[in-house]
């Protein structure tokens, strides 16, 4: 019986083979993950520039639009001039004081329309809203218009390159493609000068923080001015930080705490120079929203059909019977219990950052349908963009359709498409069956919010139906529960 040697094995390979066959497969492995990381790296490039291009056009067109139309950066006028009032000691929410305040610093101009000029002197903003407001009034209009909106720009361009640095993780050129989509189509922020596009990139860009981590502090302060700025566009999304316990409720109460030390000079103030502040608001409140003007989501409304228009379900119930006693509860009742759903899903899911996208991105729709909301106030769809990127990884049927879901409510929601549909209205030659009535405020009204409501939707679908894939640092933090 011949005996081999130790080094062997039954299968006639040695120990050295087995050597340098281990070898080779390391070599091997280590190729495929430097392949891996470079497609990951170079996906990561194109999707970063398909990011800096959307910023581009938001930048460009954006300008050259606000210096194109005859009154630009209407919304921030009143804004503007509402703050100079109280820094004279006049009541900012008094037409005559506020008509004063424009006559004698120049904001009445020539090319001002009626409408223009009824609605700059009305302010319909919380007095919480002037520790943001103020310290642009400090300065001429021309400095601090300009002021205004690069503050605006760098809001929206900062929020837009986060919400993909988490999609990029996923899909990068995806997250890249629906960021550049939602910048390219974010040019009423700079034409308008619209406090929604500071709030919305504050709320965005303190959700960033929050998911990821870091910069809390800084996430703390921007959330806290995004709700102070305008608490209709972020209430909810706070909302969610508040129910999802551990870390994230810890956030939520501070940012609370925030919000009052930071308003609370400012009630004070506004209610030694104007008492009547609470009625008077509401007053203007329910004027705007009076059957006709411009905060009116019906068919007869003079300003929620065009490129700015409203995209709160109302405007699509209020086609088939423009009545509030109608299309509010009607509306409440369907956004009330899509919200209901998301609600005791929230509640009965545990905190982990794969769960925290896919609540996130229902809520970020649902937040503009139930009460007024015009088109730019879906800029908050960016937090849709990581869900997705997560589904276009997973890939299958439900990746499709979370692309093209996504894709049109940006789309649809965007100024930029409006105008240019605006543009060809009016210079086309309709069959008078659609140009006239009932047929053209369909096509003008329906699209956005039902695009909105099919993202809030198919995103509360996805919700209920995935269960976690793991837990992660937010749920095993329990600070705060």
């Amino acid at each position: 019986m011949i005996s081999r040697p130790l080094d062997t094995l039954d299968s006639g390979w040695s120990s050295s083979d087995l050597f340098r066959s281990s070898r080779n497969s390391s070599v091997v492995s280590r190729n495929l993950l430097c392949d891996e990381r470079s497609r990951m790296t170079k996906a990561r490039r194109d999707g970063l520039y398909l990011v800096l291009l959307g910023s581009a056009i938001f930048v460009l067109i954006g300008s050259a639009l606000e210096n194109a139309v005859p009154v630009s950066t209407v919304d921030f006028r009143v804004v503007y001039y509402s703050a100079r009032c109280l820094l004279e000691h006049r009541d900012p929410y008094n037409e005559s004081d506020l008509d004063y305040v424009y006559r004698t610093q120049g904001g009445a101009t020539a090319k001002d329309s009626p409408q223009i000029r009824r609605s700059e002197r009305r302010y319909n903003y919380l007095p919480t809203a002037f520790p943001i407001t103020l310290p642009f009034a400090i300065f001429p209009f021309g400095p601090a218009h300009l002021l205004w909106l690069a503050f605006t720009a760098c809001s929206v361009i900062l929020a837009s390159y986060l919400m993909w640095d988490i999609g990029a993780q996923f899909a990068p050129i995806l997250a890249g493609a629906l960021a550049c989509l939602s910048l390219a189509n974010s040019e009423l922020f700079l034409i308008l000068g619209n406090p929604a596009g500071i709030a919305i990139g504050l709320c965005v860009i303190a959700t960033w923080c929050f998911m990821r981590e870091r910069l809390e502090y800084i996430g703390i302060l921007c959330f806290a001015l995004s709700l102070m700025l305008k608490p209709h566009d972020s209430g909810l999304i706070w909302l969610y930080f508040l129910l999802a316990g551990g870390v994230l409720r810890r956030r939520a109460w501070q940012v609370l705490v925030v919000v009052i030390i930071l308003s609370i000079p400012a009630i004070l103030w506004v209610s030694h120079v104007a008492p009547n502040w609470p009625h008077e608001l509401q007053s203007i409140l329910a004027t705007y929203s009076s059957h006709g003007d411009v905060n009116d989501p019906g068919p007869s409304s003079m300003a929620s059909h065009g490129i700015g228009m409203v995209i709160s379900l109302q405007a699509v119930i209020s086609v088939f019977r423009d009545d509030p006693r109608f299309y509010n509860p009607l509306t409440y009742f369907v956004c009330g219990a899509l919200l209901l759903v998301w609600l005791v899903k929230v509640l009965r899911s545990p905190n982990t950052s794969n769960t925290a996208w896919f609540a996130l991105a229902p809520i970020a729709a649902l937040s503009v349908l139930p009460i007024y909301h015009r088109i730019y106030d879906a800029r908050l769809l960016l937090i849709t963009i990581p869900a997705c990127a997560i589904l276009w990884k997973e890939g299958g049927a439900v990746a499709w359709f979370a692309l093209i879901v996504d894709a049109i409510g940006i789309l649809f929601t965007g100024g930029l498409p409006w105008a240019i549909f605006f543009a060809f209205l009016k210079h086309a030659h309709l069959p008078s069956a659609i140009s006239s009535g009932v047929p053209l405020i369909v096509i003008q009204v329906f699209p956005a919010p039902l695009a909105v409501l099919c993202v809030g939707g198919f995103f509360l679908w996805v919700f209920v139906r995935r269960r976690p894939a793991g837990v992660d640092t937010l749920s095993s933090e329990t600070e705060g529960v």
